[in-house]
Parts: structure tokens; C-alpha cells; sequence
């Protein structure tokens, strides 16, 4: 597992909470068939199940709002709905950004703000955005300018009725901008649905994402690695955080409860998770096995198991 720095946080999507700031770097990923709209589609979702207002700020040479909600309701009449209920709304980002041709970071900020007191007046739990930052180039802002106005947004988050992902398609962003968009943004969503993400922590591991079918051998063979090589001088403490976890399936617990099992008496892994996976652990068997201790934290509905 690599070491990951605390500032670069990577979350699955579905992980996004009402205060969090977050930035994605993906372009459409050739050869996989995914694009960002995948990722879009389930954060609409998500907000509009959660009673929030969400807010597309899309660029005006790219769909039209029409196909913006096209491509999210995918035929299942929701978000059309919350269209014309007012929950969610398209804009442009030169309106919001450039009203005047012109780019200035406090009337940025106070849009932003009057979104947010708008949503609450109509009724919703919070302001969810996405926002496509292909403005700037167009602008002609300068890097280390549009990092400061980045920066400088933080006490919009301060009161947590307001969600953001900043989109740098790597289409119309070099390399360098998009490694430097993450070190002033406190998350990175991850660029694909039901993948999994494995770094490493001081006192053990973490796993974000989702461990199932397609991600089972990467999880188990990551966890048979990290469990191994701390085994190599006997008995240890290994911390697993899988709180950032959105889905583990049934075999991918059971495999960890059995790693667990494996390991020298006096072991101990201590798993932190959310409700709904301490529960599956729990019937599976985990609490029999003396080197394992779960550690349920966080909000009830981090995450699934089955």
C-alpha cells in the first residue's frame, strides 16, 4: 500500500457529504467506456434522493441542457422531474464565472452564497454543484490565479449546506494544473464508478471505492500483501480503514475475516467502517476471531455490503 498525503484524499462519489470540497481530473478514459458523466449521474442522484437542490454548471460549447438531463435521468423520469420542480437546475459557467467577460472572485463567491440561501429558502437540505472549469482557459486566467480563487473559497464551506466538485477535463487542462488543482482541494473524487483505490496510512491501510466482482482480486490480493508483510516479525497492530468503502460484497468479508484468522495469536486488525459492513462482519463471523476487532464510525449510511 502507498503512502497517501492526508490533503489528497481520494473518495468514491457516493461519499460526498453536504461541506465537502472536491475536485475531479478525468477526461473521457479511453478504451473503458467511462466518461465523467457516469460519475455525474450518481452524484445527481444521490443529492436529489438526499433532498438537495443541485446545481450543473456546464460549458456552453458542450450539451445542451436538454441532453445534460438526458444523459443523468437515463430514462428513469427523476431528474426530469426535479428539473421542473426547480430541484435541479443547468447553467452556464460563463454566466456564473464571466457574466461580463470578466472574472472576479468575490462576485464569484457571493453567486455561490446566494445559491446556497436560495435552496435553503426554497426548502432543500443543501446546494450540491458541479462545476466544469473550463472557463478559466477561455478567460486566459493564469494558473497561480485560479489556485488562489480555489483556495480562497474555503469559508463557503464552513457552513455544510454547500457540496462542489470542480471538473478539470484533462481534455482542455495540462497535467501539471490538474496535479496542483488537488493540493487546494481537501477531496478527489475518484474517476470511475466501482473501482477500488488502496493506499497506504501510517498505522496500516486504506480502501476507498468498492470491493466486489470486479474489484475482488485487487482487494484480496492488496490485503493478503499488507497483512503478510506485517506478519514477517511476528505479531502486530494493522489498522484497515475502509470507512471511504462505499460496497463490499459477501466473499470480499469473508476473505478478511479468514486473513485475519491466519495471523499469529497476539495479531490484531482493527477494521474501521460504517454501520452497514460492521453489521455483515458481525453475521459472518468476525467477532469469533480474536485478531480481529471492527470498529463501527461515521454516519449510518456509509456505504453497503452483501
Amino acid at each position: 500500500m502507498t503512502p497517501q498525503h492526508p490533503a489528497e484524499r481520494t473518495v468514491p462519489v457516493e461519499r460526498l457529504r453536504l461541506g465537502d470540497h472536491a475536485c475531479m481530473g478525468q477526461g473521457d478514459l479511453e478504451g473503458t467506456g467511462e466518461s465523467p458523466w457516469k460519475v455525474f449521474t450518481a452524484y445527481t442522484r444521490t443529492s436529489l434522493a438526499r433532498g438537495e437542490k443541485v446545481l450543473l454548471v456546464m460549458d456552453p460549447d458542450d450539451l445542451s441542457d436538454d441532453e445534460v438531463v438526458s444523459l443523468l435521468d437515463r430514462g428513469s423520469g427523476q431528474v426530469a422531474a426535479a428539473r421542473d420542480s426547480g430541484q435541479l437546475s443547468v447553467r452556464r459557467n460563463t454566466e456564473v464565472y464571466l457574466p461580463d467577460g470578466r472574472f472576479q472572485e468575490r462576485r464569484t463567491i457571493d453567486t455561490y452564497a446566494s445559491e446556497v440561501d436560495r435552496a435553503c429558502d426554497e426548502g432543500w437540505a443543501g446546494l450540491r454543484v458541479t462545476a466544469d472549469m473550463s472557463w478559466a482557459p477561455r478567460a486566459g486566467l493564469g494558473h497561480d490565479r485560479l489556485l488562489d480563487y480555489e483556495a480562497s473559497v474555503a469559508p463557503l464551506f464552513a457552513d455544510p449546506l454547500f457540496t462542489a466538485i470542480c471538473w478539470y477535463d484533462r481534455q482542455r487542462f495540462d497535467d501539471e494544473l490538474t496535479a496542483r488543482v488537488g493540493k487546494v482541494h481537501p477531496l478527489r473524487v475518484m474517476e470511475r464508478l466501482d473501482s477500488l483505490e488502496v493506499t497506504g496510512t501510517p498505522d496500516g491501510g486504506r480502501m476507498a471505492g468498492t470491493a466486489e466482482l470486479s474489484t475482488r482480486s485487487e482487494f484480496v490480493e492488496a490485503l493478503r500483501e499488507a497483512l503478510e508483510h506485517r506478519d514477517d516479525s511476528g505479531p502486530s497492530h494493522f489498522v484497515l480503514d475502509l470507512r471511504d468503502l462505499c460496497f463490499m460484497e459477501a466473499h470480499c468479508a469473508w476473505q478478511l475475516i479468514s486473513l485475519a484468522a491466519s495471523l499469529p495469536d497476539g495479531s490484531e486488525v482493527t477494521v474501521r467502517c460504517g454501520e452497514l459492513l460492521g453489521l455483515v462482519l458481525e453475521q459472518l463471523g468476525a467477532d469469533e476471531v480474536p485478531q480481529l476487532l471492527v470498529r463501527v464510525e461515521g454516519e449510518g449510511d456509509e456505504g453497503d455490503a452483501g
